[in-house]
């Protein structure tokens, strides 16, 4: 597995990849699904957590560096530093829970607007927990059209049920893979540093591209 060590990159590319959305949507559960294929009822994530997974998609291969942010009001303030740098933001809803869908446009583009040093990141909006289906308070119809305005890719998936959960990461990379500008930022040859997170004052040098 060290293949550093044999002179060759261990991966070509490091993206950095963001799942925000409230609080209870599933963010924690379709991370532990996708990196370790497996689920459980999480309590909520404290500030921010994060998994690492190695992957093969379009290929290449790929360093995928997966933050988890807190949903909560009280943790707002320290998720802000993490949109630095990141190649892709996946919003999450619950297709059970209308709240969850409003505070898309209300909350989470408005952040990822503000925060986002990436003008090309992509974005994906997922509305998770479709195993629910009987309480369904989100039509497939209303998350399309929000992506279409916010010119987000979609999907609907279950962390439960594994339904589109690897769909969710690899339709992301990929199209951070057809962003030339994007692939500059994550070549391996660059960046391997974004586990350490700078303080806000420290980035200014570094962010030549935006």
């Amino acid at each position: 597995m060290d293949s550093a060590s044999s002179g060759q990159p261990e991966f070509d590319y490091l993206f950095k990849l963001l799942l925000i959305g409230d609080s209870g949507v599933g963010k924690s559960s379709l991370l532990l699904r996708f990196t370790s294929d497996s689920f459980e009822d999480l309590s909520p994530t404290i500030g921010v957590d994060f998994k690492v997974k190695i992957v093969n998609i379009g290929g290449k291969r790929l360093k995928l560096a997966i933050w988890d942010t807190a949903g909560q009001e009280r943790f707002r303030t320290l998720t802000s530093s993490y949109y630095r740098g990141a190649q892709g933001v996946i919003m999450v809803y619950d297709v059970t829970r209308r709240d969850t869908f409003t505070n898309l446009s209300d909350i989470w583009a408005k952040e990822i607007e503000l925060y986002s040093t990436n003008q090309d990141c992509i974005k994906m909006l997922v509305g998770n927990k479709v195993d629910k289906e009987g309480e369904r308070a989100v039509t497939k119809k209303e998350g399309i059209d929000f992506a279409r305005e916010y010119g987000c890719l979609f999907l609907e998936c279950s962390a439960k049920t594994r339904v589109n959960v690897e769909q969710c990461f690899e339709e992301l990379v990929l199209k951070i893979l057809e962003t030339p500008s994007l692939c500059a930022e994550g070549s391996s040859g660059l960046k391997k540093n974004i586990f350490k997170q700078k303080p806000p004052q420290a980035d200014a040098s570094t962010s030549s591209c935006c």
